[in-house]
């Protein structure tokens, strides 16, 4: 496994970022910055290389994995110019497997996450209707040594109420309320900045498999079972 890594002063620029988070200082600081996010793009090229050997990503490379920088201040009362995260996310390939990674480090909030953010309403009602005809299968996923060790539980926004046509007394009715299918697994700054921060990451993304698979088979074929693509 590549010995590429996450470094001190990839962190120490994000707080200094976080201090200075104005065009002056930034533009001032534009070589460090590149510097800075060479490493970043060197570190996602390499988390790429090790997901390739047991999942198929459509991102081409660890740069294009990467979100920008500069945050989008039209539609926010949030006016400062930079987000202060080096962040990523990885795109599986092919219509038969479904869910997408994201990886995410700041300091004292670094994490690693993966699922179903923003399903379209179709999908949605896709999951929920095998979810209410039988839960079992995700329930043995989501309750796995694997799972459990690596990501705690299920994670989403919820609905308060019943989701409209299915029935309050289902024994899903817990996994029914979900509007998104998430997991996530946090990373303190020690860890991150740590020789095996890459095998870890890894690690975690392939223990998403089994969650996504199962979702890539519901989303991927009818009630019946039939494939829809």
């Amino acid at each position: 496994m590549s010995k590429v890594k996450i470094l001190p002063s990839n962190i120490e620029f994000l707080k200094l970022l976080k201090k200075n988070n104005n065009r002056d200082w930034f533009n001032d600081h534009k070589d460090r910055y590149t510097t800075e996010l060479e490493n970043i793009v060197a570190f996602a090229d390499a988390l790429l290389a090790e997901m390739n050997k047991h999942d198929v990503i459509e991102t081409p490379t660890g740069k294009k994995s990467l979100f920008r920088i500069y945050r989008d201040t039209r539609f926010s009362n949030d006016k400062t110019p930079y987000k202060t995260v080096f962040s990523g996310s990885f795109t599986r390939a092919s219509k038969q497997k479904r869910g997408g990674y994201y990886f995410h480090i700041e300091p004292g909030n670094s994490f690693i996450g993966g699922g179903f953010w923003g399903p379209e309403p179709a999908d949605l009602k896709r999951v929920r209707d095998e979810l209410a005809h039988d839960a079992a299968p995700l329930r043995k996923i989501v309750k796995s040594k694997s799972f459990v060790n690596t990501f705690g539980t299920l994670q989403g926004e919820q609905v308060k109420t019943t989701p409209k046509g299915f029935d309050a007394a289902n024994p899903a009715i817990d996994l029914i309320r979900y509007k998104q299918y998430l997991v996530m697994k946090k990373f303190t700054d020690k860890e991150v900045l740590s020789d095996d921060f890459l095998k870890k990451v890894n690690e975690a993304f392939k223990n998403m498999r089994p969650f996504f698979d199962y979702m890539s088979e519901v989303l991927t074929t009818d009630v019946n079972g039939i494939s829809i693509i």
